[in-house]
């Protein structure tokens, strides 16, 4: 459950691969990362606790049992505060560059607007990470030695996984900042308060019914309060992999993180394990029963 700071990545990408892949399922955690680069830290206005806010705090860990049942998972070393492999390839923050971008970047967009583009200019609301403005070569480098060998590796998966299945299922595993004072985990029946999880299945466009309508059903019958596309209705990975006409359907997760640690401290609670155990039962209850995820 560590974080470091380092000089450079030896892998961008890592893969935990189970001894059989054996159900037709890939786990992605583009979020997670937690290896900062020193430099990084260095010319960053915010201390390092600040400078964590954005990542997806411990997801990798809490999916971690997806082998065991037969699954690959793939997470990213480096820090979404770095490069956020869910977005566009270029998807940058003009006004963060010294000098004008290259026509192929996407310079607008809801996310860029809100400082999260693919080099973030904000963690957590609204804390900006520079100083001054950036290269266009330093955002070029990053994206080409992390975003682009994430999605390399991701769509190898995918592709692997639908020529040995037929079909396949991506879950995309996020946390979302609580919008309420922290909670035991389980539903507490207030109104307007933050579910749990939310499942993002891009309004129905990215996986089948059966997936989406499946995955609920099971998280519910362990407590959580789920909903479903609001206010994440799945990002750029979904939107990018899920086809359903190609048999391949993604489905986002996203966690509150109130459910299993203390934002403040960064540190996680006594929910982690509850949340992790009911991460297992979920992965292993639809791993041994997934053919009827295929009809629809």
């Amino acid at each position: 459950m560590s974080n470091s700071i380092m000089v450079a990545f030896a892998s961008p990408v890592k893969i935990s691969w189970p001894k059989e892949w054996r159900v037709p399922f890939v786990f992605s955690s583009p979020h997670s990362g937690r290896n900062y680069p020193t430099d990084f830290v260095e010319s960053s206005m915010l201390d390092f606790n600040r400078l964590r806010q954005s990542e997806d705090f411990l997801v990798d860990e809490l999916f971690a049992c997806a082998p065991d049942y037969g699954a690959p998972l793939i997470c990213a070393d480096f820090p979404r505060a770095y490069c956020d492999a869910n977005r566009e390839a270029f998807e940058l923050d003009p006004q963060m560059y010294k000098t004008p971008l290259p026509d192929y970047v996407v310079s607008a967009s809801p996310r860029l607007a809100s400082g999260i583009g693919t080099i973030p200019k904000v963690v957590g609301v609204g804390q900006e990470i520079y100083g001054g403005k950036l290269d266009f070569e330093e955002a070029q480098r990053r994206i080409n030695e992390c975003y682009f060998p994430y999605h390399h590796a991701l769509r190898q998966l995918l592709d692997e996984g639908r020529k040995k299945f037929g079909s396949i299922f991506l879950l995309d595993c996020h946390s979302m900042p609580e919008a309420f004072p922290a909670r035991t985990g389980m539903r507490l029946g207030i109104k307007g308060q933050r579910p749990d999880i939310v499942l993002g299945n891009r309004y129905g466009t990215s996986c089948g019914l059966n997936l989406f309508k499946e995955t609920f059903t099971r998280l519910e019958s362990y407590g959580y309060h789920v909903g479903q596309n609001s206010p994440y209705a799945g990002g750029y990975i979904t939107s990018h992999y899920g086809d359903p006409d190609r048999n391949i359907h993604a489905l986002q997760i996203e966690i509150n993180r109130a459910l299993y640690m203390n934002q403040r401290t960064l540190e996680p609670t006594e929910g982690f394990n509850i949340l992790k155990n009911s991460i297992a039962g979920l992965v292993r209850d639809m791993s041994s029963d997934y053919s009827s995820l295929r009809t629809a």
